[in-house]
Formats: C-alpha cells, structure tokens, sequence
C-alpha cells in the first residue's frame, strides 16, 4: 500500500479513535485497531519506529510490569491484565500519524466532542436526575470516575488553547459546559486536578492570571446545587468515611511494598490480597486500588515499576519545557504539562493511570507536541530492524 495512503487511513482512524473514545469505547477500539494495524505497516515497510523520548521510561515499566506479573501469586491473572500495556503503542502511532499541523486538529477533535460528551453529562444531571452519590453524571461511559477524569484531561487542553494560542473564540465557548460537569459528577479528585492544572496554566501564561481563581472559586460556591458544595466540603472532613477508608489505603500499600519491594503484589492482586495486610483495627473489606496513582503502582508492581513511572513524568516535563519556546509546539506542550499537574493532583486520591480510557487519552495527549515538532536531531529517536 502507497505510504500516503498509510498516512492518511491512520490519521482518520486517530481522529476517529479520539474522537469515539468520550462515547463508546467499543468504537474506539475499532478505529484505534484500524491506526494500529496502518501504523504496524508501516513500521514493517520501512523497518523502523520512531518514538518520542518518553517511550523509554514506558517501555522501562511494561519490562517492570511482566516482571511483577510472573512472580504474582496468580501470574495468570496479573499477565491477562497487562494486556493493558498494549496501549502504549498509541504513542508511537499518534508519533507518525499527527505530524506538524495535524497534532493542533487532533486537540480541537477532543475539546469538541469533550464539549458535547459535557452537555450529555448535564442533561444527565438535569433532567435524568443523575444527582446523588448512588447516580452519577457518567456521559456515555460505564463509570463516572472514568468519565471525569476524561473532562478533566479535556478542560484542561481546552485552557492551553485559550490561553497558549489565538483561536480561543471556540474553545471558550466550550469550556462552561466543561467546568459544569465536573463538579456535577461528585468527583473530587477530578475536580481538584482540574482546578491543579488551570492554575498551573494560568501560572505559566502570567503569574497575574491566577487572580481568576478566586472568582471561580467564588463562582462554583455560589451557583453549585448544594449536594456538589456539601461533597466538595466532605474532603475537610476528618469523619468522612471515603477519606478514613483512604488513609487505610495507603497503610496497607505501605505494608505490600514492604513486603514485595521488587515486583509488588502484582498485577490485578490488589483487591484479592488487601485483607491479608489489614491490621486490628482497620475496616475489613477488600479494595479493588488503592486510589493513589504512585502507591498503587509501587504495591502492585513494586519499586522498580514505581522508578520507571517517575522517570517517564520527569522526561516529559524536561522534554515538554524545552518545547514551550517553539510557536508550532508551545499550545500543546502547555496543554500536555497541564493534564500531568491535573493527573498527578487528582491521582493522589484516585488511581487514574490505571484506567484504559483516561490511559489513552493521556497518552495521546502527551505525544502530540512531539509530533508538531518532532526532533529529529535528538539521539535515539528511532529503532531500527534488520531486513
């Protein structure tokens, strides 16, 4: 097949792909096979991949994570749920589909169909009265925690494309609906990574811009509905049984990276070896996570998982920075370095990194300001195959 036509099949399929996955991810996995499969005929044609600096560190946590999941107490279970690390494919394929103008598109893709998955997720509340803890805005997804966790990424790529460019007509008009939904869902961790990764925007841009947090701060008190204030309110609560059973959480991490400071519990054994460090005292039930993105990953994967993950952030901030000062990249080097402030604020109580859909669009997200500038005068960009 002509290489153009790889190039341009893949592309729509990342568009479909990105575009799908705020509303169905059976199509999303559709389209995202469609750009893998143009993607992987492409690297076999010219027998190489390219790849950003910040696949290494990815790579460093699959070999961590195949590590954990053979020495498991269920070494079937923990590789049957590493089938998650498929995804970090998506980098290298947004890498070769999105080059140059193409990465700013992909963006105003996801900020638009964010915008109307928003809308969908009020009307829920509205008038499907999903307004209680038991039901919750969710959009078209199957959990509203995958769910808010996806707006927050968007509103937070919607506030670079206000702030970092020109064309901020549209994407304003987007994020009321954005900022809406948020704190409809009751979720706190979203909402607190949201508001993290709009002041780190707003520092960025201007140190004299952060005089609009207040006023929204403001705002959200006085036109929230008052179960959405009373749930923002509860995390102030040392009563409240969400932040007790959280404490425990960590506890009990604490005690698994103890005793597997290697490999973890690993993967997906969590949940059914969480009672077996619980002390007196302690609530006695099970924990699917541990809901803290850096804990989780060092309780189930152990130390060296835990290394390669800080070391992939580490690299994408470096590298991230060193791309604000190009015009074709700064927009979305800005909007990748806020959903990494919003990620890591609102994983300290949840944990978001584990989750496929929030996941994908993460990793979409970090890799497209590689690709409006790719750098090619960098070492080790590129891994090649032997004919």
């Amino acid at each position: 097949m002509n290489r153009d036509w790889l190039t341009r099949i893949g592309y729509v399929g990342l568009l479909g792909f990105v575009a799908a996955l705020q509303f169905s991810i059976a199509a999303a996995n559709v389209f995202l096979g469609l750009a893998l499969l143009m993607w992987l005929i492409w690297v076999i044609s010219l027998r190489r991949m390219d790849v950003p600096g910040f696949f290494y560190p990815l790579a460093a946590y699959a070999i961590a994570t195949l590590a954990s999941a053979a020495f498991s107490d269920d070494p079937n279970a923990s590789f049957v749920d590493s089938k998650q690390l498929v995804l970090f494919l998506i980098v290298p394929m947004v890498y070769e589909f999105a080059r140059g103008s193409k990465a700013p598109f992909v963006v105003q893709v996801i900020i638009t169909v964010g915008a109307l998955s928003a809308l969908f997720g009020i009307v829920q509340f509205g008038v499907l009265q999903y307004d209680n803890l038991g039901r919750r805005p969710q959009g078209a997804l199957g959990h509203y925690m995958t769910y808010s966790g996806i707006v927050m990424l968007v509103t937070c790529a919607a506030a670079a494309r206000i702030l970092f460019t020109r064309d901020r007509i549209w994407p304003s008009l987007m994020m009321p609906a954005l900022l809406v939904v948020l704190g409809l869902t009751f979720t706190r961790s979203a909402l607190i990574g949201a508001c993290a990764g709009i002041a780190f925007l707003l520092l960025l841009k201007d140190l004299r811009l952060m005089a609009v947090m207040p006023v929204l701060a403001a705002l959200f008190f006085v036109l929230a509905p008052p179960q959405v204030t009373d749930r923002f309110m509860s995390m102030f609560d040392a009563r409240d049984p969400t932040r007790i059973d959280r404490v425990t959480m960590l506890k009990v991490g604490a005690r698994m990276v103890a005793a597997h400071p290697l490999t973890g519990v690993g993967p997906t054994r969590v949940g059914p070896q969480y009672r077996k460090f619980l002390e007196p005292g302690e609530a006695d039930h099970s924990n699917p996570h541990l809901h803290n993105v850096p804990m989780q990953i060092a309780a189930e994967r152990g130390l060296p998982a835990l290394a390669a993950w800080i070391w992939m952030v580490v690299v994408l901030v470096i590298d991230l920075i060193r791309r604000l000062k190009f015009p074709e990249s700064r927009f979305l080097a800005a909007a990748a370095l806020g959903c990494i402030v919003a990620m890591f604020a609102a994983g300290m109580a949840e944990y978001n990194f584990g989750d496929s859909e929030f996941l994908m669009l993460f990793l979409v997200l970090m890799t497209l300001p590689y690709a409006a500038k790719p750098a090619t005068d960098e070492k080790g960009t590129g891994i090649f195959f032997e004919a």
